[in-house]
C-alpha cells in the first residue's frame, strides 16, 4: 500500500523543497540595458558573480536583456522586470521616473559621477583607406554619400548623432534655421534606420551598406577588433558628442522581488576597479583613469 502524507504534511514538504531550490539557485537579478553594451556585460557580470560569492558567500545570477536604449526603456516601462537598467542617456532613465515611478527621481544622486560610469563619443567608421573621403559631419551631409545611423527614436546612439550633428552644424552656422536644415541633409542620406546600434553596425559590416556608419567609439573599436584593421577605420570627427550611460535600480521591481540589495551592490560594483579595467578593455572610457589602458591609450 502506498504511503500517504497528510494534506498539511505534504505542503509543508514542498514548501522546503522550493525553499531548497531557491537557496541552491541563488537570487537572480535582471539587467535591462542598451544594444551595444552587451559584450561589455557579458564580462562584467561573472566577474561581479565571483565578488559577491567572496563578500557576502551567496550565489547570484545576473541575466541581460539589451536592444535600442529608448526602446527598453518603454519595456520596462510596460512590465519587463528589470532590477537595473543601465542606458545610454538619461532621459531613458527619466522615463521610468516618470513613467510609473519604477526608479527614483533623485536616481543621479545614488552612484558617483551622476551614476554614470563611464563615458564613450560619437566617431565615425569608414572602409579601410577611406575611399569616400569622410573626414568630418560635412562629408556625410554631401549628395550621393550613404550614412548608417540607427533610428534617434528608438536608440540613444542615433540620438547622440542627431545633437553632434546639430551641434556642429549650429558652430559653424551660428542658426537653428541652418543646423536644422544641415540635420535634414544629413539623415536624409541615411538609406534605412535600424532600431538600435547593434543592427546598425550589422547593416554597415555585414550587409556592406553605407559609406560610413556613425556609431560609439568602443563600437567602432570593437569592429575592427572583431573584424580586423584592415577592412575599417575610425575617423574623429572636428567635433563629436559626450556619452555618459547612466545606472539606476528600478525600485518598484527591486523591492517587489527582494533584490534591493544585491541590484544596489551590482550598480556599486561597476565603479571597483575591476569593472573599470573591462570597460577599458572594451573600449569605453572608464571614470578611474589609473585603470584605463589599451585600446584606450591609442585614442587621439
Amino acid at each position: 500500500m502506498p504511503l500517504r502524507l497528510p494534506a498539511r504534511a505534504a505542503l509543508t514538504a514542498a514548501c522546503l523543497l522550493l525553499a531548497s531550490a531557491a537557496a541552491v539557485a541563488g537570487v537572480t537579478i535582471l539587467n535591462v540595458s542598451y544594444d551595444v553594451s552587451r559584450e561589455l556585460y557579458k564580462d562584467i557580470n561573472p566577474a561581479f558573480v565571483a565578488d559577491w560569492k567572496a563578500k557576502a558567500g551567496d550565489t547570484v545570477a545576473v541575466n541581460q536583456s539589451h536592444g535600442g536604449s529608448s526602446k527598453q526603456a518603454m519595456s520596462v516601462a510596460s512590465g519587463l522586470e528589470a532590477d537595473v537598467v543601465t542606458m545610454n542617456q538619461a532621459p531613458d532613465v527619466d522615463i521610468l521616473v516618470e513613467r510609473g515611478g519604477y526608479v527614483a527621481a533623485d536616481w543621479r544622486k545614488r552612484f558617483p559621477h551622476e551614476a554614470t560610469p563611464y563615458t564613450t563619443i560619437t566617431v565615425f567608421l569608414v572602409r579601410k583607406g577611406n575611399p569616400a573621403g569622410i573626414k568630418d559631419w560635412d562629408d556625410l551631409a554631401k549628395p550621393g554619400r550613404q550614412v548608417i545611423v540607427p533610428n534617434p527614436k528608438t536608440s540613444g546612439n542615433g540620438r547622440y548623432t542627431y545633437l553632434a550633428a546639430w551641434g556642429y552644424a549650429l558652430r559653424k552656422w551660428g542658426s537653428d534655421a541652418e543646423a536644422r536644415d544641415f540635420v535634414a541633409k544629413l539623415f536624409a542620406n541615411v538609406p534605412v534606420l535600424d532600431g538600435g546600434g547593434r543592427g546598425a553596425t550589422t547593416t554597415f559590416t555585414q550587409r556592406d551598406v553605407g559609406d560610413a556608419l556613425v556609431t560609439f567609439e568602443n563600437e567602432a573599436l570593437a569592429i575592427g577588433a572583431e573584424l580586423g584593421t584592415d577592412k575599417f577605420d575610425v575617423v574623429y570627427p572636428s567635433l563629436s558628442i559626450e556619452a555618459a550611460p547612466p545606472i539606476a535600480v528600478v525600485d518598484k521591481v527591486a523591492d517587489k522581488r527582494g533584490t534591493r540589495k544585491v541590484a544596489t551592490a551590482y550598480l556599486a560594483f561597476l565603479y571597483a576597479p575591476q569593472a573599470q579595467e573591462i570597460m577599458a578593455k572594451h573600449g569605453f572610457r572608464p571614470r578611474d583613469e589609473e585603470c584605463i589602458s589599451l585600446p584606450a591609450a591609442s585614442r587621439p
